[in-house]
């Protein structure tokens, strides 16, 4: 066996070195989005946001679109992957093209959760808390850039997962009028000893939700984080919003849910009417034929 693959490395680099070499092959990066550097004066440091935008917008009688913003969407993070699923809905009209915006987390720890009350936490998580303030980042400084340069209309949702789950829970939770839907994909509800699920109720009653969508999906974490989860969802149920719960524990885990449950999310709260692709072709027929040629 080794020896057929030095036979086959040395056959390939005798190939290249006939041929040039790589120099002999065009090549080009593969580019998915743009990327755009923000100076925020919320955060008082310049921060990079993506933006992808549906292929031939010019063109789509869709457009303009609705926003996504994806926290964690660097291209080191969840870009690519919910991306793809974008570019998905996009080609196959299942469900609704949309921009997504990808706001990259720098200290997750510290940007995506809320002031802790409990000491313990402060401790473990020492640059925790400000949540407030990439909120504001988020709301004041990306949406009125996106708005401005891309063909966006003013519906918006806001997507994440694990500690971008939380952040975007919290958000819900304490600044619904930021964006139309929710998308919460096993959110770090723990954090604080389930504070916002034991708060829920509170909260939802001091707000008003209407037109605002909450999708909550969990995997197989269990544990408090389930427990301040089905405390979230309770209080959603009982206040009368509208609420999607997926229930993913039987088939995934916290490393592996988000792409699947993004995708439920998306059909579910996007879904398209069939598209209509028209006459069932012959051969799709069993014993279908061709129509005889007109003269």
């Amino acid at each position: 066996m080794r020896v057929r693959l030095a036979a086959l490395a040395l056959a390939l680099s005798l190939w290249v070195s006939g041929h040039g070499g790589p120099a002999a092959f065009a090549q080009q990066p593969i580019e998915f989005g743009d990327a755009y550097t923000i100076q925020s004066e919320t955060l008082g440091e310049a921060r990079t946001i993506n933006v992808w935008v549906p292929p031939h917008a010019d063109e789509d009688p869709r457009a303009p679109y609705r926003v996504l913003y994806l926290i964690d969407g660097g291209t080191q993070q969840d870009w690519f992957h919910i991306t793809g699923l974008a570019q998905l809905g996009a080609l196959s009209w299942t469900f609704e093209p949309m921009v997504v915006v990808g706001i990259e987390t720098d200290d997750r720890q510290n940007e995506l959760t809320p002031q802790a009350s409990d000491e313990r936490y402060v401790a473990e998580f020492p640059t925790s808390g400000d949540a407030e303030a990439f909120r504001a980042f988020l709301t004041d400084e990306v949406k009125p850039f996106v708005k401005a340069n891309f063909p966006v209309r003013d519906e918006s949702a806001l997507i994440g997962e694990s500690l971008a789950g939380l952040f975007v829970a919290d958000t819900y939770l304490t600044s619904p009028d930021a964006f139309d839907d929710y998308l919460a994909i096993s959110p770090s509800l723990w954090w604080d000893d389930k504070a916002l699920g034991v708060e829920a109720a509170r909260l939802m009653a001091a707000h008003d939700y209407e037109g605002k969508r909450l999708f909550i999906a969990a995997a197989d974490e269990g544990g408090t984080m389930q427990d301040a989860i089905d405390q979230l969802y309770g209080a959603a149920v009982e206040a009368g919003v509208e609420v999607h719960f997926d229930d993913l524990s039987a088939t995934e885990t916290h490393a592996t849910i988000f792409h699947q449950a993004a995708l439920r999310a998306f059909r579910r709260l996007y879904a398209e009417p069939p598209y209509d692709y028209g006459p069932t072709p012959w051969y799709l027929i069993e014993g279908g034929e061709p129509k005889p040629a007109q003269d």
